[in-house]
Protein backbone atom coordinates (compact mmCIF):
# COMPACT_ATOMS: atom_id res chain seq x y z
CA UNK A 1 0.00 0.00 0.00
CA UNK A 2 1.32 3.45 -0.90
CA UNK A 3 0.96 6.45 1.39
CA UNK A 4 -0.05 9.68 -0.30
CA UNK A 5 -0.25 12.85 1.76
CA UNK A 6 -3.35 15.03 1.43
CA UNK A 7 -3.29 17.22 -1.65
CA UNK A 8 -1.79 20.59 -0.83
CA UNK A 9 -2.57 23.91 -2.57
CA UNK A 10 -0.82 24.03 -5.92
CA UNK A 11 -0.41 20.28 -6.29
CA UNK A 12 -1.61 18.71 -9.53
CA UNK A 13 -4.10 15.89 -9.01
CA UNK A 14 -2.83 13.63 -11.77
CA UNK A 15 -3.60 9.88 -11.97
CA UNK A 16 -0.90 7.75 -10.36
CA UNK A 17 0.64 4.92 -12.31
CA UNK A 18 2.36 1.96 -10.71
CA UNK A 19 4.40 -0.93 -12.11
CA UNK A 20 6.97 -3.48 -11.07
CA UNK A 21 10.40 -3.45 -12.72
CA UNK A 22 11.19 -6.83 -11.19
CA UNK A 23 13.98 -7.54 -8.74
CA UNK A 24 16.51 -4.69 -8.56
CA UNK A 25 20.16 -5.55 -7.78
CA UNK A 26 21.56 -2.96 -5.40
CA UNK A 27 24.99 -1.39 -4.96
CA UNK A 28 25.21 -2.88 -1.48
CA UNK A 29 25.14 -6.35 -3.02
CA UNK A 30 21.58 -7.10 -1.95
CA UNK A 31 18.39 -7.18 -4.00
CA UNK A 32 15.22 -5.16 -3.76
CA UNK A 33 12.57 -7.75 -4.52
CA UNK A 34 9.62 -6.89 -6.75
CA UNK A 35 10.69 -3.27 -7.04
CA UNK A 36 7.53 -1.26 -7.65
CA UNK A 37 7.60 2.35 -8.79
CA UNK A 38 4.90 5.01 -8.75
CA UNK A 39 4.93 7.87 -11.24
CA UNK A 40 2.76 10.47 -12.97
CA UNK A 41 2.89 11.85 -16.49
CA UNK A 42 1.98 15.31 -17.77
CA UNK A 43 1.71 16.33 -21.43
CA UNK A 44 2.27 14.09 -24.43
CA UNK A 45 5.27 12.49 -26.09
CA UNK A 46 6.14 13.94 -29.47
CA UNK A 47 6.46 11.72 -32.53
CA UNK A 48 10.22 11.14 -32.21
CA UNK A 49 10.08 10.87 -28.40
CA UNK A 50 12.62 13.62 -27.76
CA UNK A 51 10.56 15.89 -25.48
CA UNK A 52 10.52 13.90 -22.22
CA UNK A 53 11.66 15.62 -19.04
CA UNK A 54 12.31 13.43 -16.00
CA UNK A 55 11.47 15.01 -12.64
CA UNK A 56 13.19 13.51 -9.58
CA UNK A 57 11.72 14.08 -6.13
CA UNK A 58 13.50 15.30 -3.01
CA UNK A 59 14.07 13.58 0.30
CA UNK A 60 10.87 12.76 2.15
CA UNK A 61 8.77 14.16 -0.70
CA UNK A 62 6.65 12.80 -3.53
CA UNK A 63 6.23 13.45 -7.26
CA UNK A 64 4.41 16.67 -6.29
CA UNK A 65 7.67 18.34 -5.17
CA UNK A 66 8.05 20.41 -8.35
CA UNK A 67 4.42 20.73 -9.43
CA UNK A 68 4.80 24.53 -9.38
CA UNK A 69 7.05 24.18 -12.46
CA UNK A 70 4.63 22.00 -14.43
CA UNK A 71 1.83 23.21 -16.70
CA UNK A 72 0.99 25.51 -19.56
CA UNK A 73 3.12 28.64 -19.52
CA UNK A 74 5.44 27.28 -16.84
CA UNK A 75 9.04 26.06 -17.13
CA UNK A 76 7.95 22.48 -17.80
CA UNK A 77 5.32 23.55 -20.30
CA UNK A 78 3.02 20.62 -21.00
CA UNK A 79 2.23 22.00 -24.46
CA UNK A 80 5.85 21.26 -25.42
CA UNK A 81 7.13 18.69 -22.97
CA UNK A 82 6.21 15.22 -21.81
CA UNK A 83 6.94 15.29 -18.08
CA UNK A 84 7.49 12.09 -16.12
CA UNK A 85 7.76 12.52 -12.33
CA UNK A 86 8.90 9.32 -10.59
CA UNK A 87 8.66 8.71 -6.86
CA UNK A 88 12.07 7.84 -5.44
CA UNK A 89 12.75 4.54 -3.75
CA UNK A 90 12.00 4.77 -0.04
CA UNK A 91 9.56 7.71 -0.15
CA UNK A 92 6.47 5.74 0.91
CA UNK A 93 4.93 5.78 -2.58
CA UNK A 94 7.36 3.65 -4.58
CA UNK A 95 8.78 0.54 -2.89
CA UNK A 96 9.78 1.51 0.65
CA UNK A 97 10.30 0.07 4.12
CA UNK A 98 6.72 1.14 4.95
CA UNK A 99 5.07 -0.72 2.07
CA UNK A 100 7.34 -3.60 1.08
CA UNK A 101 5.49 -6.88 1.67
CA UNK A 102 8.68 -8.93 2.10
CA UNK A 103 11.41 -6.48 3.16
CA UNK A 104 9.56 -4.08 5.42
CA UNK A 105 10.86 -1.93 8.25
CA UNK A 106 14.42 -2.59 9.38
CA UNK A 107 14.67 -5.50 6.89
CA UNK A 108 14.64 -3.11 3.93
CA UNK A 109 18.10 -3.14 2.28
CA UNK A 110 20.36 -0.10 2.08
CA UNK A 111 19.90 1.85 -1.14
CA UNK A 112 21.87 4.63 -2.82
CA UNK A 113 21.14 7.54 -5.12
CA UNK A 114 22.51 5.43 -7.96
CA UNK A 115 20.01 2.70 -7.10
CA UNK A 116 17.25 5.30 -7.42
CA UNK A 117 18.59 6.34 -10.83
CA UNK A 118 18.88 2.73 -11.97
CA UNK A 119 15.27 2.05 -10.98
CA UNK A 120 14.20 5.10 -13.00
CA UNK A 121 16.27 4.00 -15.99
CA UNK A 122 14.58 0.61 -15.97
CA UNK A 123 11.12 2.11 -15.71
CA UNK A 124 11.75 4.53 -18.57
CA UNK A 125 13.00 1.62 -20.65
CA UNK A 126 9.81 -0.30 -19.93
CA UNK A 127 7.84 2.77 -21.04
CA UNK A 128 9.75 2.94 -24.32
CA UNK A 129 11.51 6.20 -23.46
CA UNK A 130 15.11 6.78 -24.50
CA UNK A 131 16.93 10.11 -24.49
CA UNK A 132 15.75 12.78 -22.08
CA UNK A 133 15.36 16.44 -23.00
CA UNK A 134 16.25 17.17 -19.37
CA UNK A 135 16.43 15.78 -15.87
CA UNK A 136 15.20 18.21 -13.21
CA UNK A 137 15.31 18.03 -9.44
CA UNK A 138 15.78 19.90 -6.19
CA UNK A 139 17.86 18.78 -3.18
CA UNK A 140 18.05 14.96 -3.38
CA UNK A 141 16.20 15.26 -6.69
CA UNK A 142 19.00 17.49 -7.97
CA UNK A 143 21.53 14.93 -6.79
CA UNK A 144 19.71 12.25 -8.81
CA UNK A 145 19.71 14.57 -11.84
CA UNK A 146 23.48 15.01 -11.59
CA UNK A 147 23.94 11.26 -11.16
CA UNK A 148 21.95 10.72 -14.35
CA UNK A 149 24.37 13.00 -16.20
CA UNK A 150 27.38 11.07 -14.89
CA UNK A 151 26.00 7.53 -15.24
CA UNK A 152 24.17 8.03 -18.56
CA UNK A 153 25.82 10.98 -20.32
CA UNK A 154 24.51 10.11 -23.79
CA UNK A 155 20.89 10.05 -22.68
CA UNK A 156 20.67 13.39 -20.86
CA UNK A 157 20.56 16.61 -22.92
CA UNK A 158 20.22 19.08 -20.02
CA UNK A 159 20.28 19.06 -16.22
CA UNK A 160 18.59 21.37 -13.72
CA UNK A 161 19.89 20.78 -10.19
CA UNK A 162 18.64 23.08 -7.44
CA UNK A 163 20.13 23.11 -3.89
CA UNK A 164 22.10 19.98 -4.79
CA UNK A 165 25.54 18.53 -4.06
CA UNK A 166 28.08 16.42 -5.97
CA UNK A 167 29.12 14.81 -2.69
CA UNK A 168 27.12 15.09 0.50
CA UNK A 169 28.74 17.51 2.90
CA UNK A 170 29.57 16.57 6.48
CA UNK A 171 27.15 19.28 7.60
CA UNK A 172 24.29 17.68 5.69
CA UNK A 173 25.20 14.30 7.15
CA UNK A 174 25.12 15.84 10.63
CA UNK A 175 21.63 17.23 10.04
CA UNK A 176 20.47 13.83 8.81
CA UNK A 177 21.95 12.13 11.85
CA UNK A 178 20.11 14.48 14.19
CA UNK A 179 16.86 13.84 12.33
CA UNK A 180 17.30 10.08 12.63
CA UNK A 181 18.00 10.40 16.35
CA UNK A 182 14.72 12.26 16.65
CA UNK A 183 12.92 9.38 14.92
CA UNK A 184 14.50 6.40 16.71
CA UNK A 185 15.26 5.33 20.27
CA UNK A 186 18.31 3.22 19.39
CA UNK A 187 21.50 3.61 17.37
CA UNK A 188 20.60 0.56 15.27
CA UNK A 189 17.46 2.37 14.07
CA UNK A 190 15.24 -0.58 14.86
CA UNK A 191 12.98 1.02 17.50
CA UNK A 192 11.05 4.07 16.29
CA UNK A 193 10.05 6.57 18.96
CA UNK A 194 6.39 7.20 19.61
CA UNK A 195 5.13 9.41 16.82
CA UNK A 196 4.24 12.44 18.95
CA UNK A 197 7.53 12.25 20.82
CA UNK A 198 9.54 11.99 17.60
CA UNK A 199 7.81 14.99 16.04
CA UNK A 200 8.69 17.26 18.98
CA UNK A 201 12.23 17.46 17.56
CA UNK A 202 11.96 16.14 14.00
CA UNK A 203 9.30 18.65 12.93
CA UNK A 204 11.06 21.90 13.94
CA UNK A 205 14.49 20.55 12.95
CA UNK A 206 13.53 19.58 9.39
CA UNK A 207 10.83 22.17 8.71
CA UNK A 208 12.20 25.30 10.40
CA UNK A 209 15.95 24.83 10.94
CA UNK A 210 17.43 22.94 7.99
CA UNK A 211 14.68 24.17 5.64
CA UNK A 212 14.89 27.82 6.67
CA UNK A 213 17.24 30.63 7.72
CA UNK A 214 17.59 32.98 10.71
CA UNK A 215 16.11 35.75 8.57
CA UNK A 216 13.10 33.63 7.67
CA UNK A 217 12.46 32.87 11.34
CA UNK A 218 12.01 36.58 12.03
CA UNK A 219 8.58 36.38 10.40
CA UNK A 220 7.26 35.17 13.75
CA UNK A 221 6.09 38.23 15.65
CA UNK A 222 6.85 36.77 19.08
CA UNK A 223 8.23 33.68 20.86
CA UNK A 224 4.62 32.62 21.40
CA UNK A 225 3.97 32.77 17.65
CA UNK A 226 7.03 30.59 17.04
CA UNK A 227 5.80 28.06 19.60
CA UNK A 228 2.38 27.96 17.96
CA UNK A 229 3.99 27.19 14.61
CA UNK A 230 6.08 24.40 16.13
CA UNK A 231 3.00 22.85 17.74
CA UNK A 232 1.07 23.08 14.47
CA UNK A 233 3.90 21.34 12.61
CA UNK A 234 4.07 18.61 15.26
CA UNK A 235 0.36 17.86 14.86
CA UNK A 236 0.40 18.01 11.06
CA UNK A 237 3.44 15.78 10.68
CA UNK A 238 2.26 13.39 13.37
CA UNK A 239 -0.40 12.46 10.82
CA UNK A 240 1.28 13.12 7.48
CA UNK A 241 5.04 13.07 8.04
CA UNK A 242 7.30 10.30 6.72
CA UNK A 243 7.47 6.83 8.20
CA UNK A 244 10.53 6.49 10.46
CA UNK A 245 12.03 3.61 8.46
CA UNK A 246 11.39 5.40 5.16
CA UNK A 247 13.19 8.46 6.51
CA UNK A 248 16.15 6.37 7.68
CA UNK A 249 16.30 4.67 4.28
CA UNK A 250 16.41 7.90 2.29
CA UNK A 251 18.74 9.79 4.65
CA UNK A 252 21.26 6.95 4.51
CA UNK A 253 21.14 7.13 0.70
CA UNK A 254 21.57 10.90 0.97
CA UNK A 255 24.58 10.53 3.28
CA UNK A 256 26.33 8.10 0.93
CA UNK A 257 25.91 10.27 -2.18
CA UNK A 258 29.13 10.92 -4.09
CA UNK A 259 29.28 11.22 -7.88
CA UNK A 260 32.96 10.29 -7.60
CA UNK A 261 32.18 6.73 -6.52
CA UNK A 262 30.35 6.00 -9.77
CA UNK A 263 31.90 2.87 -11.34
CA UNK A 264 34.60 3.88 -13.81
CA UNK A 265 35.00 7.38 -12.32
CA UNK A 266 38.11 8.38 -10.37
CA UNK A 267 36.83 10.87 -7.81
CA UNK A 268 34.28 13.66 -7.47
CA UNK A 269 36.21 16.21 -9.52
CA UNK A 270 36.54 13.74 -12.40
CA UNK A 271 32.83 12.97 -12.21
CA UNK A 272 31.91 16.64 -12.52
CA UNK A 273 34.30 17.17 -15.41
CA UNK A 274 32.80 14.16 -17.19
CA UNK A 275 29.35 15.79 -17.40
CA UNK A 276 28.77 16.60 -21.06
CA UNK A 277 25.30 18.11 -20.76
CA UNK A 278 24.64 21.79 -20.08
CA UNK A 279 23.82 22.14 -16.38
CA UNK A 280 21.80 24.80 -14.60
CA UNK A 281 22.69 24.98 -10.91
CA UNK A 282 20.49 27.06 -8.62
CA UNK A 283 20.93 27.80 -4.92
CA UNK A 284 20.05 30.52 -2.39
CA UNK A 285 22.77 32.57 -0.66
CA UNK A 286 22.24 30.67 2.61
CA UNK A 287 21.22 27.02 2.84
CA UNK A 288 21.37 25.32 6.25
CA UNK A 289 20.93 21.84 4.77
CA UNK A 290 22.98 21.71 1.55
CA UNK A 291 25.57 24.52 1.76
CA UNK A 292 25.71 27.10 -1.02
CA UNK A 293 29.45 26.43 -1.38
CA UNK A 294 28.66 22.99 -2.79
CA UNK A 295 26.98 24.58 -5.80
CA UNK A 296 29.94 26.92 -6.29
CA UNK A 297 32.35 23.99 -6.35
CA UNK A 298 30.23 22.17 -8.92
CA UNK A 299 29.98 25.25 -11.13
CA UNK A 300 33.76 25.54 -11.26
CA UNK A 301 34.23 21.92 -12.33
CA UNK A 302 31.33 21.13 -14.70
CA UNK A 303 32.38 22.18 -18.24
CA UNK A 304 29.01 23.64 -19.27
CA UNK A 305 27.59 24.89 -15.99
CA UNK A 306 25.68 28.03 -15.14
CA UNK A 307 25.15 28.91 -11.46
CA UNK A 308 22.22 31.16 -10.61
CA UNK A 309 21.62 32.51 -7.13
CA UNK A 310 18.01 32.22 -6.02
CA UNK A 311 17.16 35.61 -4.47
CA UNK A 312 15.44 34.26 -1.40
CA UNK A 313 15.79 34.21 2.39
CA UNK A 314 13.92 30.89 2.51
CA UNK A 315 17.11 28.83 2.61
CA UNK A 316 16.82 25.24 1.43
CA UNK A 317 13.14 25.80 0.75
CA UNK A 318 14.03 28.45 -1.86
CA UNK A 319 13.92 25.72 -4.50
CA UNK A 320 10.18 25.48 -3.93
CA UNK A 321 9.53 29.05 -2.90
CA UNK A 322 5.80 29.48 -2.38
CA UNK A 323 5.89 33.24 -2.88
CA UNK A 324 4.58 34.50 -6.23
CA UNK A 325 7.88 36.29 -6.88
CA UNK A 326 9.96 33.20 -6.10
CA UNK A 327 7.78 30.96 -8.25
CA UNK A 328 7.97 33.36 -11.18
CA UNK A 329 11.74 33.62 -10.89
CA UNK A 330 12.30 29.85 -10.85
CA UNK A 331 9.91 29.28 -13.75
CA UNK A 332 11.51 32.02 -15.82
CA UNK A 333 15.14 30.97 -15.34
CA UNK A 334 14.48 27.25 -15.75
CA UNK A 335 12.15 27.81 -18.70
CA UNK A 336 14.78 29.86 -20.54
CA UNK A 337 17.43 27.22 -19.88
CA UNK A 338 15.24 24.45 -21.30
CA UNK A 339 14.60 26.33 -24.54
CA UNK A 340 16.88 25.14 -27.34
CA UNK A 341 17.53 28.60 -28.72
CA UNK A 342 18.54 30.12 -25.40
CA UNK A 343 20.72 27.38 -23.99
CA UNK A 344 23.78 28.35 -26.03
CA UNK A 345 23.39 32.01 -25.09
CA UNK A 346 23.02 31.18 -21.39
CA UNK A 347 26.15 29.07 -21.43
CA UNK A 348 28.09 31.75 -23.28
CA UNK A 349 27.06 34.30 -20.66
CA UNK A 350 28.10 31.88 -17.92
CA UNK A 351 31.49 31.24 -19.49
CA UNK A 352 32.09 34.97 -19.90
CA UNK A 353 31.36 35.45 -16.22
CA UNK A 354 33.95 32.87 -15.24
CA UNK A 355 36.76 34.36 -17.31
Amino acid sequence: MTRHPPLAPGWIDQPHREASIGDLPLECGGTLRDCRLVWVEHGQRNADRTNTILVCCAIGSTHHRLDFLIGEGRALDTRRFHVVAIDALGNGMSISPSNSPGQGGAAFPRITIRDMVESQRRLLGALGLGDLHAVVGASMGGMQALQWAVSHPRRVKRVVAMTAMARTSRWSQLMNELSRRAMFEDAALSKPRGRAEAMRLWAPLTQLVTAGTPEAAERFASPAALQREILALEKKLDLHGPDAFDWACQTHAYDAHDLGTTPGIAGTEAALRSIAAPVLLMAPPLDLYNPWECSHEMARAIPQARLVEIPSSSGHRAASDASPEGTRFLNRVIGEFLELETTARSLADSAAGRT
